[in-house]
C-alpha cells in the first residue's frame, strides 16, 4: 500500500456539520436582522393634546413604532372620533315644525282681530255721534274760525258712508276750525239750503273766519279733498285746492217726505 508523503504545509480540515431535519436553513434570522427591517418602516406620530417636547419626534423603540403603525391603519381606531366631526349630509329642505305653524296661525289671528277691530272703530262712528259733537251754526259764525258746514241726512247713504272720514278730520283740526251739522230734513235751514244751493247731500261748504264761503264739496269723493280744504282753512290760505267737487251723492229733493218742523231740533 502506498502512503501519503508529508508536506509542510497541511490541509484545514472542515468540522463535521450535523443537520437536523427538522430545522431549515432560513427558519432561524438573526435578532439583529429584524431590528434593522423594524427601524426601516419607522415613521412618525404626532398626539391630540402632546406634551411639551414630545410632538412630532420619532420613536426610540422599534417594537413600539411597529405597534403605532399597526394602530394606525386600523379601521375601527377612528371610528367615534370621525362620526364626532362629520355631520349627516342634508337629506333635503326642512319642513315648518309644529310649533312654527302654530306662532304663525297665532299672528294671523291677531292681525285678522286688529283689522276687524279697526274696522268696526270705524263703522261704530254715526252721523248722531258727529252731529252731538258739532258746534251750533250762530255759534260757529260768531266765534272768529273758520267752519265746515256739512248739509246731511239720516237716511243719506252717502252721509253714512263717510261719516268715518268726517269725524278723523274732525278730530285733527276741530281746535282750529268749526265742525257744523245741518239736517237737511229740519224746515229751520230752508234758508241755508237756498244760500248755499244744497240741491245734493252730502254737502260740504267751506267758510273763511268772517263767514264767507271759499266753495263746497259734494258727494262721495276721497278723503284727501277734505281733508286738504279743511288745512287750507285751519292756516288761513286765501283759497282751498277743491273750490268746486261733486261725486256720487244722493237728491236733496228726497227731503220732502222726512221734513220736520221742530225748531228746537239740533240738526
Amino acid at each position: 500500500m502506498a502512503k501519503v508523503a508529508s508536506s509542510s504545509i497541511g490541509l484545514h480540515r472542515p468540522k463535521p456539520f450535523h443537520f437536523r431535519p427538522y430545522q431549515t436553513l432560513h427558519s432561524v434570522k438573526p435578532f439583529n436582522y429584524q431590528l434593522n427591517n423594524l427601524q426601516k418602516y419607522q415613521r412618525i406620530y404626532c398626539q391630540t393634546e402632546p406634551k411639551t417636547g414630545d410632538c412630532c419626534q420619532p420613536s426610540s423603540d422599534p417594537y413600539e413604532s411597529a405597534v403605532k403603525e399597526k394602530s394606525s391603519i386600523d379601521p375601527g381606531a377612528g371610528a367615534e372620533s370621525s362620526k364626532a366631526e362629520v355631520s349627516p349630509p342634508s337629506t333635503g329642505p326642512e319642513y315648518p315644525t309644529r310649533d312654527f305653524n302654530r306662532r304663525v296661525a297665532l299672528v294671523s289671528v291677531i292681525a285678522a282681530l286688529g283689522l276687524f277691530s279697526s274696522q268696526r272703530l270705524d263703522l261704530g262712528v254715526s252721523l248722531k255721534d258727529i252731529t252731538a259733537a258739532a258746534l251750533p251754526y250762530e255759534e260757529a259764525l260768531s266765534n272768529g274760525k273758520p267752519t265746515v258746514v256739512e248739509f246731511y241726512a239720516d237716511w243719506c247713504e252717502v252721509c253714512r258712508e263717510l261719516a268715518s272720514d268726517v269725524y278723523k278730520v274732525e278730530q285733527q283740526y276741530k281746535d282750529r276750525v268749526n265742525f257744523v251739522m245741518l239736517n237737511v230734513d229740519n224746515t229751520k235751514w230752508e234758508q241755508e239750503l237756498d244760500e248755499f244751493g244744497v240741491e245734493g247731500i252730502p254737502h260740504f261748504a267751506f267758510l273763511d273766519k268772517d263767514g264767507n264761503e271759499e266753495g263746497n264739496v259734494v258727494g262721495r269723493l276721497p278723503k284727501q279733498y277734505l281733508l286738504e280744504n279743511v288745512d287750507a282753512l285751519a292756516k288761513g290760505k286765501e283759497s282751498i285746492p277743491y273750490s268746486r267737487a261733486v261725486g256720487q251723492y244722493t237728491s236733496a229733493e228726497s227731503r220732502k217726505v222726512h221734513q220736520i218742523s221742530d225748531p228746537r231740533s239740533h240738526g
